[in-house]
This record gives structure tokens, C-alpha cells and sequence, in this order.
């Protein structure tokens, strides 16, 4: 599967930190019937890519990607641990390198235009623009989709429940990262409950007309 494949499946990609192991496969479970089934771990815990490794065997509809990879060596590990996808905030020559060597779907960050020709001129044609808040959000987007109009972007870092399909009505948005589906007071709480619901009004949101159609 390409990283085109695994965006098209997911309007949001919830972006999940877990910090204590029992709570991986109760959320994965709760996202994936909510409708969300692509999910990215970051790398933020001691845990995390165990916790890859338990979403990824015990979740049926699921797809775990591992997300702030920084490290070459993490393309083989987030493979081993049975990861569909690796994200990264962004592109170095040898993230690059690593990720050549491997049949992993990647999807690398930018936050400039001339890191987005960079990372097309290497062959991405579907970016992660991050910090998209920082980096201009809509309105950087809009400007790249002139000079750049084969790159897909799945922005990430500001999106929320109150701005998420403004992004994805954008027509070189592919998906949006963020994590407000999976607060971390609900994960704390054990809320698997609220964390479905949440996942499944973003599909409800974008059911709705937007306001003046």
C-alpha cells in the first residue's frame, strides 16, 4: 500500500501519545470504530512502539503508522514492530537514505516551499506540513497549490474539531493530522466511549454543508 492509499482511508489521522501500554489496543479499538482506522504513535514514550507492535496484531480495520521518526535506524524497528506507515517532521539526507532502503510508506515533513520542491524533486509527492498552523496553515496552502499543484498534504500541529474540515476542503489536502480525537485527559480516563464519539463526528462534520452552500 502506498502512503496515497493510507491517506485516502482517513479524513483525520489521530496523532496518539501513549504513555502507559494497556491503554494502545482499547484506543486503537475505539478510533477504528469510531471510523478513523489510520493512526499514527509518536514516538514520545518509552512505550510507543511496543504499543505499534500490540495495535498492529491485535486490532482488526486498523493501520499504525509510528510517528517522530528521527532516526534512520527507526524505519527497521517501526517495520519489526509491524507499523504500515512512518511519519517524520522532516527530511534529512539521511532519513532520506534510510528510507530508500525499505518497503515502508513514508510521508516526510516540510514547512517551506523549497522543502517541498526538495522532498518532490526526491520522489513525495504527499507531504506532511508541519507545524501547519505555524507554517501559514490555509493560507500557505492555498500558495502552494499554484506553483506545486501535484503535492498532497496532510498538514498537522493547529488542527482541531473547530478548523479540520476547512483544511480538508482544500483540494490538495489529502488528510489531516491531529490529536484532539484522542484527548489526553479521555486516554487518562479510560473514556474509550468519548474518544469513539469523537472519531465519529468528524465524519459527521463533514456530512454537514458548510455555511452559505
Amino acid at each position: 500500500m502506498k502512503i496515497d492509499d493510507i491517506l485516502a482511508k482517513s479524513p483525520v489521522i489521530p496523532v496518539i501519545v501513549i504513555e502507559r501500554l494497556e491503554q494502545a489496543v482499547p484506543l486503537a479499538e475505539a478510533l477504528v470504530e469510531g471510523g478513523l482506522p489510520v493512526l499514527e504513535v509518536t514516538l514520545r514514550s518509552a512505550v510507543a512502539m511496543q504499543a505499534v507492535r500490540e495495535i498492529a496484531h491485535a486490532v482488526d480495520g486498523a493501520i499504525v503508522g509510528v510517528g517522530t521518526l528521527t532516526r534512520p535506524a527507526q524505519f527497521a524497528e517501526a517495520i519489526d514492530a509491524g507499523a504500515g506507515f512512518a511519519v517524520s517532521p522532516g527530511l534529512t539526507d539521511e532519513l532520506l537514505a534510510a528510507s530508500r532502503e525499505v518497503e515502508l510508506p513514508f510521508l516526510p515533513g516540510v514547512f517551506t516551499p523549497s522543502e517541498v520542491m526538495y522532498a518532490q524533486q526526491q520522489g513525495f509527492h504527499a507531504l506532511k506540513l508541519f507545524p501547519a498552523r505555524q507554517a501559514g496553515g490555509i493560507g500557505m496552502l492555498k500558495a502552494l497549490a499554484g506553483p506545486l499543484p501535484a503535492v498532497r498534504f496532510c498538514p498537522t500541529g493547529g488542527i482541531g474539531a473547530d478548523n479540520f474540515a476547512d483544511f480538508l476542503a482544500l483540494p490538495n489536502v489529502a488528510s489531516v493530522g491531529g490529536s484532539w480525537v484522542c484527548p489526553a485527559e479521555a486516554i487518562e480516563n479510560r473514556d474509550w466511549r468519548r474518544i469513539a464519539g469523537l472519531a465519529a463526528a468528524v465524519h459527521e462534520t463533514l456530512k454537514s454543508p458548510s455555511p452559505g452552500a
